[in-house]
């Protein structure tokens, strides 16, 4: 009886979920690439904050975090403090990065480069190393949302069945309905995740402690070894190694590259206006308030169901779930769950069709007039692959997935490096990049990450940045003479033309220099 309550609750949602994505571009029919992959460039304030909320809001706040804090606690805030960071950065490179597409129509990360080093096949180059890194967020989200709809059913959904709804479910709305439509169902998620975590943050405590303060003076007395860095396990041979150092760089990376994280880029393209995109970095980082209850909760669990280890204690926060509400409750929290899956891997799958449709299959002349169709191919094939890798090497991508934000920061100098500073060179910048992905690879296979307790990405980054600035100051650069090319012209964000002088920047076809248009004026 159970079981059929939640999957019922379930399945209504999912239904409404695939319908809301449709609904979302009832009347927007054609407008191509641009309005399929970033809504048109015409989503407001409210809709940029729920969807790239819901993007940095994954499966991973209900399974993962709860799942840090079990095993680690403190060092699972890590998460808090680069989110944060990442938006205030933002605040800066969202319009910077806005400006730039807009002016000279752009809709990814892929054509950024492209244009900026005057070199398509970049564009190429840049969209197959992204998916690399991309798809293992993918997997994960599908494995997530498999875990989910197998618990809340309590066994009657296999493990197998939950992973192909959540294939199908998302392939099903973001084909059709793109960027717009996981907007729309971003509000959806955002509704049901804020009621069911704040439910969850009164009810846990008191149902199972008799309220916060017997649960944090447990904690103190029992479990104090979680409380502070390194967490659970200590920083000794064989421990967990998440010290200090290893907190600070990781933040410091994460907060940088999630600025040019291809689904955060698609955000930023889909922005009406770099106004929306400033007050959507303010209010960005009031949602990360949510990101301590599964962290706390996990940590809870650790007196409700001790002895969970590997990949059972990503279901701590679940279990506490389970054990103790009714089936009703207990579905509307799966969905909340599932959403939390479903936004984020919308979002990962429309960028990798974007990309592939812009830069790697529109290099084939059949397909180059086709680009939103291209994508939406590419879509299907990029789920289907990492639902085919989840059943048959779970462990690949899972793998893989361990240098996905260290490997993304690689791309760090010649996306806003490159943007601010005129003089760097396509040589410079391609020899940091091989040398960056070489090292973070070397790095993590070896068991090196982190490295004397500083994260292996930051190391690779430093020495992705010095040979691509040896690199750009030996060769040659056809840079633009005049002096004042490399400075930041005016204080103005609205556009990156404005911000970086990017009027010396080179056609997208290698020729003359684009001529600069006058800067936008600022709204009143």
């Amino acid at each position: 009886m159970n079981a059929a309550v939640a999957t019922t609750i379930f399945a209504v949602f999912m239904v409404g979920t695939v319908g809301l994505g449709l609904l979302a571009v009832r009347r927007r029919t054609g407008g191509g690439i641009a309005e399929w992959s970033v809504g048109g460039r015409s989503l407001g304030a409210v809709f940029i904050w729920v969807l790239m909320a819901g993007e940095s809001y994954t499966s991973f706040s209900y399974l993962g975090a709860a799942g840090w804090g079990y095993n680690y606690g403190a060092p699972v805030l890590y998460v808090v403090a680069y989110m944060s960071c990442g938006y205030a950065v933002g605040y800066v490179v969202g319009p910077m990065l806005w400006g730039y597409a807009r002016r000279h129509d752009l809709v990814g990360i892929t054509d950024i480069l492209a244009h900026r080093f005057g070199r398509p096949w970049l564009g190429a180059l840049t969209a197959v190393l992204a998916t690399v890194f991309l798809l293992p967020y993918i997997q994960l989200q599908i494995t997530g949302m498999g875990v989910v709809v197998s618990t809340i059913s309590y066994g009657a959904i296999s493990l197998d069945w939950g992973y192909f709804i959540a294939f199908a479910v998302t392939t099903g709305f973001v084909v059709v309905s793109g960027l717009r439509g996981s907007a729309w169902v971003s509000v959806l998620k955002d509704v049901l995740v804020i009621g069911t975590l704040g439910f969850l943050a009164v009810y846990v405590p008191l149902h199972y402690f008799d309220g916060y303060g017997p649960l944090l003076d447990r904690l103190v007395a029992q479990k104090g070894e979680w409380l502070t860095l390194p967490g659970h396990g200590g920083g000794g041979a064989g421990g967990s190694g998440l010290g200090t150092a290893w907190f600070i760089t990781t933040s410091l990376l994460n907060a940088l590259t999630v600025v040019i994280f291809p689904t955060t880029v698609a955000g930023y393209l889909g922005a009406r206006s770099a106004d929306a995109l400033r007050r959507n970095a303010i209010w960005l980082p009031a949602y990360n308030v949510l990101l301590f209850i599964p962290m706390l909760l996990g940590m809870a669990a650790l007196f409700v169901v001790p002895g969970l280890t590997g990949a059972g204690s990503n279901l701590a926060l679940f279990r506490l779930v389970v054990d103790s509400l009714p089936a009703w409750a207990v579905g509307i929290i799966g969905v909340a769950a599932a959403l939390s899956s479903i936004v984020p891997m919308a979002v990962f799958m429309l960028v990798i069709g974007t990309m592939w449709g812009r830069s790697v299959l529109s290099l084939v002349p059949r397909w180059r007039a086709r680009q939103k169709g291209a994508a939406q191919v590419v879509v299907v094939a990029a789920g289907a692959g990492a639902l085919v890798l989840t059943y048959a090497a779970p462990n690949t991508l899972v793998r893989l997935s361990l240098i996905s934000y260290e490997g993304m920061a690689q791309l760090l100098p010649m996306v806003l490096l490159g943007l601010v500073w005129r003089r760097l060179t396509l040589a410079g910048g391609l020899s940091g990049l091989a040398v960056g992905v070489g090292t973070v690879c070397a790095l993590v296979f070896t068991g090196h990450d982190p490295v004397w307790g500083v994260n292996a990405g930051i190391v690779a980054l430093a020495a992705n940045l010095v040979v691509a600035l040896v690199v750009t100051y030996v060769g040659t650069a056809d840079v633009d003479p005049r002096p004042d090319a490399d400075v930041l012209a005016h204080d103005s964000l609205d556009s990156v033309d404005s911000v970086v002088g990017v009027d010396a920047l080179p056609s997208p076809s290698g020729g003359a220099p684009v001529a600069p248009a006058p800067p936008p004026r600022p709204a009143p």
